[in-house]
Formats: C-alpha cells, structure tokens, sequence
C-alpha cells in the first residue's frame, strides 16, 4: 500500500478572495498567465456577469483597476484571447466569464479540492 503525504489546509475567507482562488486555480491549471490586475478585473466580472462593456470600463476605471478605460477594453481582449471571458450581442456587447471556469460568486462557497501528486 502507497504512503500518501495529505496536506489538510482549512480557511475561511470573504467571497471576493474565493472568487480569486477559483480563477487563479483554473489559470494555473490550463496554464494561463494572468497579473494581479487582470486577476482583480476577472473578479469582478464573476460578480457582474452580463455587463455591457463599456460600462464595465467605467466601473474598472472607478475601481482603480485600470487608470483609463482604453487600459481596460486592452485588458479584456487580451483576456479574451486566452479564453477567460466570452461576449454575446452585436452592437453593445456584454461580456461573461467564461463558463469553464465555473467561479462561484454568491452565497456560501465551499471549495473543495483533492488533487494527487505523483512521481511516476
């Protein structure tokens, strides 16, 4: 029988900090690269699923996540060019996170994952 070493990490933390680890787990997982203000902005997309986009510049710019919205509306193209949101409609188009990343934004969140770690 393997010797498994389990490493059990309990925290309790506010829902904006949990929405960070959801997003950061799944960049690392799919080996996306992301700053801390990309990683800021993804956050509050999660909370603000549906917004149209140049509001959400508004809101990033008010945020002080980005110092101009031209800064942001360059921030998501880059975001989505690596998947990490999507946008629907033509002419005000509204942007989401991308589903896959599944980032649970309300109410109480229990993350809980187990992963194995291997040599071989």
């Amino acid at each position: 029988m393997a010797i498994v070493n389990k490493v059990d990490f309990k925290l309790k933390v506010d829902i904006e900090l949990s929405i960070k680890f959801q997003i950061v787990t799944y960049c690392f997982f799919n080996n996306i690269l992301i700053s801390n203000s990309d990683l800021e902005f993804l956050a509050v997309l999660a909370k603000n699923q549906g917004i149209e986009i140049s509001k959400f510049c508004i809101l990033l710019t008010d945020l002080n996540i980005f110092k101009s919205a031209q800064s942001a509306r360059n921030a998501i193209s880059k975001a989505e060019k690596k998947s990490l949101i999507d946008k629907k409609g033509n002419n005000k188009k509204t942007i989401y996170l991308n589903k896959n990343i599944n980032a649970q934004h309300e109410g109480l969140v229990l993350l809980d994952y187990k992963i194995l770690g291997s040599e071989s």
